[in-house]
This record gives structure tokens, sequence and C-alpha cells, in this order.
């Protein structure tokens, strides 16, 4: 494509005109960009989702490979603004890390510390006591709660986690409900199958050995829930491959274990979340066949809410008109049946972030290629209502942008985060911090900037409406389903201007 440098290296010195020769380049340019095949293949893409056809892996790897990306762009945007018009989601939350001991090496992850390694830790009950009254008192709906796979704490260590964070924020009146604790990934749940010794028979090939390990699953997230757990986060997906899996983070769960820990799941009525890390040593396409992985989970899940909520006779009506879906990310009126099915609420795509791991000989992705990536996972990810754009990987401004570029969330004010780590303004590379926090007006101000209204959320996205005199105190107020689960096509037709 014709670049400004060429434009401004074809300037005659009067009057800053083109010259003749810049012009030519730029009609050249327009008529090859008409020629060129891939150009066909997006005004293909383009109609599919104008009349809300499903995209193929085919076209996705179209979206990746165009150098039109502007386009891409705007079919995102155009599926995002049908789906939640000018609004733009944040929530006031607060990562708790337990522990960043892990079993595991992945080559990836810069959090992980061995139990006698310097800067290893474990929280005692008494930490997450003060980290809950902490964000009681600074109105938050939410504690976001993940670590690594310690090898000695016993599961008790678990339930008794969810139960504090549980009974303490209701010891202390917080808001105008429940704080709703999100906690533990895929990965965690069948750590604590494998240490409460109901994973056995787990590894067996075939339709017995799924069996057993659904069980275990279902014996942990069961029990978790008594203990207070309303959802999980997306973590551990990393991409679906087992060529990268076994090359970047072998010992961790592969794809058909991560997918049913997330099926048993929704099945108990917990919704759930999804990621994807790319700019590693995964491949495009790879990338591509993650996304479809998940929408084939995510038809399933809302097939199985519709024809749960047809066995119950439960019928509800959205504020749209359209059927009531029963899932739990989208609440029904206050009439209705409470949820009995969950499903994927949001898709997260995550950036490598190469410094301090084992690959950090790798340059990571661009912010182009961040701001492609999801974009294409709002296209590709039909079924998912909602698209974050997490601004502790992204960065608040790119974050901005790609609230221009599909995303509808920027996630919430997080504070500590000790996953991945920023470098402190003005200190060394590897003096980074854990404290990333942002204020409730930094957000609306970026959601504002970037031309969209700002709108608090819950984590099951319900609104929330804030006492006027006193911001701790909260309520939710019930929200219509954007996609019209229930008994809608399966993508969301779209009309560009």
């Amino acid at each position: 494509m014709l670049h400004l440098s060429a434009v401004n290296e074809s300037h005659a010195g009067v009057g800053y005109a083109l010259t003749m020769s810049a012009v030519t380049l730029l009609a050249q340019e327009c008529r090859s960009v008409s020629r060129d095949p891939r150009a066909e293949s997006l005004a293909s893409i383009r109609s599919k989702v104008e009349n809300g056809q499903r995209l193929t892996i085919e076209d996705g790897e179209t979206l990746f490979a165009t150098p039109d990306i502007w386009s891409v762009c705007e079919m995102a945007d155009a599926v995002r603004r049908r789906l939640h018009g000018n609004t733009a989601y944040y929530n006031i939350n607060r990562h708790l890390n337990y522990s960043n001991v892990c079993a595991l090496s992945c080559k990836f992850c810069e959090f992980y510390r061995k139990t006698d390694q310097p800067g290893s830790y474990t929280r005692d009950m008494d930490y997450v006591k003060a980290e809950v009254r902490t964000a009681v008192e600074n109105g938050a709906t939410e504690i976001h709660s993940v670590g690594g796979l310690h090898p000695t704490l016993p599961f008790s260590y678990y339930t008794d986690l969810v139960s504090t964070i549980r009974d303490e924020a209701r010891r202390l009146g917080a808001g105008g409900g429940e704080l709703h604790v999100k906690a533990f990934t895929a990965v965690e749940i069948v750590h604590l199958a494998r240490i409460a010794k109901v994973y056995k028979g787990a590894t067996i090939q075939g339709p017995e050995g799924q069996a057993a390990r659904r069980e275990g699953i279902r014996w942990v997230l069961t029990r978790l829930k008594d203990a207070g757990l309303g959802s999980l986060p997306g973590g551990g997906a990393e991409v679906f491959d087992d060529r990268v899996h076994d090359e970047a983070f072998k010992g961790k769960i592969r794809s058909d274990v991560w997918l049913d820990v997330h099926r048993v799941a929704h099945e108990l009525g917990l919704n759930t979340n999804a990621t994807i890390l790319y700019g590693h040593i995964e491949q495009r396409r790879e990338r591509l066949v993650h996304m479809d992985m998940l929408r084939k989970v995510q038809d399933e899940a809302i097939a199985n809410a519709s024809r749960g909520a047809e066995e119950q006779g439960s019928k509800g009506a959205f504020e749209n008109g359209a059927s009531c879906s029963h899932a739990p990310m989208l609440p029904c009126s206050a009439a209705s049946p409470p949820p009995t099915r969950g499903r994927f609420q949001t898709i997260i795509p995550l950036p490598f972030f190469p410094d301090g791991s084992e690959l950090e000989r790798l340059p990571g992705p661009g912010g182009l290629e961040n701001l492609r990536t999801l974009a294409i996972a709002r296209l590709m990810l039909d079924n998912f209502a909602h698209v974050k754009a997490f601004w502790i990987m992204q960065t608040l401004p790119m974050a901005q942008l790609m609230l221009q570029c599909g995303a509808d969330d920027l996630d919430g004010t997080v504070v500590w985060y000790d996953i991945t780590k920023l470098p402190t303004a003005g200190a060394a590379s590897q003096d980074r911090s854990t404290h990333q926090e942002v204020t409730v007006r930094t957000l609306q101000k970026a959601c504002r900037d970037a031309g969209f209204v700002p709108v608090e959320r819950d984590t099951l996205y319900r609104r929330v409406v804030r006492d006027r005199a006193d911001g701790r105190k909260w309520k939710t107020l019930a929200a219509h389903d954007p996609i019209q689960m229930a008994g809608a096509p399966r993508s969301v037709p779209v009309d560009f201007p």
C-alpha cells in the first residue's frame, strides 16, 4: 500500500502539491486492490456478516491475510454496535492471586514460582479477609481469584477461600447483594480434582475416561458452588493445538479437558469465560481452530439452555420480544424463574508477553496484530455476547481503539494483577509492578473518549446502579439478551453504513 512517506517524498517543494508520479502510484495501487482476489473474498465475507451467516475457518484466514484491516475492523464494529449499540461496559472488581506456587513450568509464564523459590507466596485467610474488606469499602461487585497449581495445599483450602470471600462480604454488608466470586481456571479445577482424589480413571481413553473425568470435575465444581463460587474465568485455554501445547505448556490440560470443565460448569448453571493467548509459537490458523472449537461448545450450551427452559415450561420475554434463554449471563425479567444453565459470557484475546518467560526470545504480537485478532474474534464467535479488551494486557489506549473494532468491555479496576507485569514509569524493564489499577473515572473517560456511553456491569453483565449518597451501595438491573439466543440465527445480521 502507499504509505505517507511515499507521498512526502514526492512533494515538489512548492505548495506541497502531490507530483504526478505520486498520483500515478496511488492510481496503480487502487487498480491493483480492485483486481486482488482477496478483495473479492472480503466482499463475500461482508455479505455473510450482513446476512447473519456463520464464517468458516477459511473466511477467518482471509480476514487475517487481507491488507485491508480497516474493513475487518469495520465489520467487527458493525456487529458490536448491532449487539450493544453505543454502550461500553466496565466493572469494579479486585483481583486476588492466592498463590504463585505452581507444579508446572510453562515456558510462556513469568508468574509461577517453586515452593522454596524467592518471591513465592501463598495467602492465608486473614489476608483474604483483608482483601475482601478493601474490595467492599471500594464498592467492588466482584473478586477474581486464580493462582498456581500448588502441590501441597489440601482441597479444603480452596473451598475455605471461596466461602471466606462470601461470608466476609456478607458480614460487611457488601453492596446491594453478594460479592460475586469468579475463581479458578479449568486447569485449576482439574488440579483440585486430582488432589481431592476424585479424578481416578480420567486418563482412560474413550468414553469411559471422559465420563470419569466429567464426574470428578462435577464433584469439585458442585462443592465450590456450594461454598459460594459464582462463575469461572477463562484462563488456561492458551491455544487449542497439540503441537503448541507440547512445545509451550506441556503438562497442562489439553483442549478436550479444558472444554469439558466448562461444559460441566454450564450444566451446573455456572457461567464461564474464554481466552486465547496468541502471538507466541502458534499459527494464525490455529487461533481460528481455537475459536471454532469454542463456538461449537457454545452452540451446545445454548441448545441445552433452550431445552432446559422448554422442559420447565418457563417461557419469558426480553425487552426486544425474543424468548428468554434463561442463561444467567443475560438475566430474564424479575418474573422469570431463576436460570438453570450457563454458557460462555465473553471471549478475551490475550497477547503474549515475552519478557521474563522462557520464550522471551520471541517478539510478541504488535498493535495491528492485536487489533486484527480481536476484530476477527468478534466476527468468528457469533454466539458469544461479549468481547473483552482486557486493558491490563492490551493497554488502556489500545483497549479504547478496540471498542471501535469489536470489543464492548474493558474489564475493571483490577488493582493487583500478578500474572503479567508492565514496567513502572521511569523504571528499568525488570522492575515491573503488580499494582495495576485504574479508577472508575478513568475507565468512564476512556469509554467516552472512544465515543461510547460507559455502563457499569456486574460479573453477569447486569447493569449496576449506585446509591447517590453512598457509592458503596449498589443494586443490579435485569438485562435482555443482545444476541437473542433462544430461537435466533447463529449469527447476527447487520447493516453497514
